[in-house]
């Protein structure tokens, strides 16, 4: 396997960074190195351990002008034995190699993805917050950095990964989500289930709109019908109706989140009833309406598990759900935060242990 160079003038950055906001917000604070790798004749040449600093890109580097790119969120806990943890990183590693296929772009081997992951978090380990419910945030991304105009795939590529120690996605309790109608973020046959950066771009003028109406997410109905739910911009989503969780379905449109995949096990370990269906957006409304729908959430990496109060549409009109702390959502969450923290037992293969490094 290919060997992380550690550079020294990265070390000592990292021994002496320290944060002391007891707020650390999301994405707020980055630890002061990265990792480093360059992919060029094919190959991947080095991956480097250095400071964390900016990018030097010529103008015409193709990922400005065309959008190849990739990247992926993970998380690192902190234990009560103070042992750290990445969260189901194979899960992360394939995905971004799934995303790199649809974009033309070259897979990693998922041993160096994965050792390049656990070099920064060894090295950031202090910076890794002890509260619960807060993590060092991973956010492994990769470029094409070839220079030239012609619109082609890059055989050049640049692929890093900072870390920012992070504390919750959501400030509030609970998420207003407006409903988009109109918009749509993807299509079939397109790149809805790859993570790349254009599928987000897609979701901010929305995203504007539902900001401007008071709201917090939205959510994106399928672009065929504009009948049924996909996914928030960057969440999936769940309803409990009649009580049964109900999910949409995955299409090529909706992305195969690692924390809906958590939600999903964790719901059948519970024996609590679970249907991944089409669901549209007006059968959401009617049982939110006449109570049959007691309570529904969004999840990811980000977000952990955070409860919906309420949906605005297109009118304005607002359908409140009467549980917006539920039973279901709270006992979900309360279980994945045990396990990440190592508060409860985890299954097999969810916790990927990171080795000291003593430096």
């Amino acid at each position: 396997m290919r060997k992380v160079e550690i550079h020294p003038d990265a070390v000592e950055r990292v021994k002496r960074f320290t944060i002391n906001d007891p707020q650390l917000g999301f994405g707020k604070y980055v630890a002061p190195i990265m990792i480093q790798a360059i992919f060029d004749h094919d190959e991947w040449q080095r991956f480097d351990l250095l400071p964390y600093g900016p990018l030097q890109l010529d103008p015409c580097t193709k990922v400005l002008h065309y959008g190849q790119e990739i990247f992926e969120g993970m998380k690192v806990f902190r234990h009560p034995d103070d042992r750290i943890f990445m969260f189901r990183p194979e899960m992360n590693a394939r995905r971004f190699n799934q995303s790199a296929r649809r974009m033309a772009m070259p897979e990693i081997p998922e041993e160096l993805f994965l050792q390049a992951c656990e070099i920064i978090s060894a090295y950031s380990k202090h910076l890794v917050p002890k509260r619960l419910g807060e993590s060092l945030y991973l956010r492994p991304f990769m470029i094409a950095s070839e220079v030239g105009m012609g619109i082609k795939p890059a055989k050049q590529f640049l692929f890093i990964i900072v870390a920012s120690p992070s504390g919750a996605y959501f400030a509030g309790d609970s998420v207003k989500v407006y409903i988009e109608r109109e918009d749509i973020r993807c299509a079939p046959g397109g790149v809805g289930f790859a993570k790349t950066g254009g599928n987000y771009a897609a979701s901010l003028n929305s995203y504007a709109k539902t900001i401007k109406l008071g709201c917090d997410q939205t959510m994106w109905l399928d672009s065929v019908e504009h009948k049924y739910v996909e996914e928030m911009s960057g969440m999936n989503f769940f309803a409990v109706i009649d009580g049964k969780i109900v999910t949409p379905a995955l299409t090529d449109t909706i992305l195969d989140g690692v924390t809906r995949r958590s939600v999903i096990e964790m719901a059948r370990s519970e024996q609590l009833p679970l249907e991944e269906r089409r669901l549209s957006v007006d059968e959401l409304l009617q049982t939110i309406d006449d109570g049959r729908c007691s309570e529904a959430f969004v999840c990811g990496t980000a977000a952990v598990i955070a409860p919906i109060a309420s949906f605005m549409d297109k009118d304005l009109s607002v359908h409140a759900l009467r549980e917006t702390n539920g039973k279901v959502c709270m006992q979900l969450r309360e279980k994945l935060i045990g396990i990440q923290a190592g508060r409860s037992e985890a299954p097999a293969g969810w916790l990927y242990p990171i080795r000291d490094i003593h430096f």
